[in-house]
């Protein structure tokens, strides 16, 4: 479904993807993993869209992201994005977030999408919350309705960029349950994340990117518990046996 062909990025002079070349099937979850400043959110933001690569393809069933495209606002209808940081409309309650895509974007009928978006916070645990605004959540259910917004747009495809990484620990695992329950449904998903145990669990394969380039590749129980590549293991060793 998406598919990378040597892809490289660079901001200015300095180059972030060195030729990334991946397929990731529909249905398919697979994990971005590596250390800071790799690319993979750089990645990601690449195929919706977000930003744009200099050389290479990426495609999704076929059709080409380029963010000079004027196809690049249908593309990004097809593929929604989880931040790290939630990017939640301050001022709109839970509900307006998740109605806020398929009203304004999609330019869907009102009262289909209350009800679809009602049914979404139901989903992920917050029908209790649908007239709560963001600061008056927490980190785990403000990403809740970020996951819920993203569904709201029927996407293909959703991308996450470490979900988890700005929540405290207690937070972590009820947004994990949230995701594995899209993984158990066939929900294509490409993940940046640290959480190891999610990816060994739930992905069905995983990339291990550094320095802008795919290091190894593979399926997530073999790759994440018998790494070939000596930057692969010393990498697993640190982050899961930190000092």
């Amino acid at each position: 479904m998406i598919i990378f062909d040597d892809v490289h990025k660079s901001f200015g002079l300095h180059e972030v993807l060195k030729g990334i070349n991946a397929e990731i099937a529909k249905g398919q979850v697979v994990c971005l993993i590596g250390p800071s400043g790799s690319g993979k959110s750089t990645l990601l933001r690449c195929v919706n869209g977000l930003e744009n690569y200099q050389r290479g393809r990426i495609s999704i069933d076929g059709t080409v992201v380029d963010a000079a495209s004027p196809q690049v606002h249908t593309i990004c209808t097809r593929v929604s994005m989880v931040f790290q940081r939630f990017n939640l409309f301050p001022h709109r309650t839970a509900l307006e977030n998740v109605m806020e895509g398929p009203l304004y974007v999609l330019k869907e009928n009102r009262k289909q999408v209350r009800e679809r978006a009602m049914a979404l916070l139901n989903r992920v645990g917050l029908a209790d919350k649908t007239n709560a605004y963001p600061a008056s959540l927490s980190g785990g259910q403000q990403q809740r309705v970020a996951i819920a917004r993203a569904l709201a747009m029927r996407p293909q495809a959703i991308l996450f960029d470490e979900p988890t990484s700005a929540l405290d620990p207690e937070m972590v695992g009820e947004v994990l349950q949230v995701m594995r329950a899209l993984a158990d449904e066939n929900m294509t998903m490409l993940v940046v994340t640290h959480e190891i145990q999610f990816a060994r669990e739930v992905s069905d394969s995983v990339l291990f990117l550094d320095g802008g380039r795919i290091v190894e590749q593979g399926p997530a129980k073999e790759l994440l518990r018998h790494p070939k590549h000596e930057r692969t293991k010393d990498f697993l060793h640190r982050v899961m046996h930190p000092v």
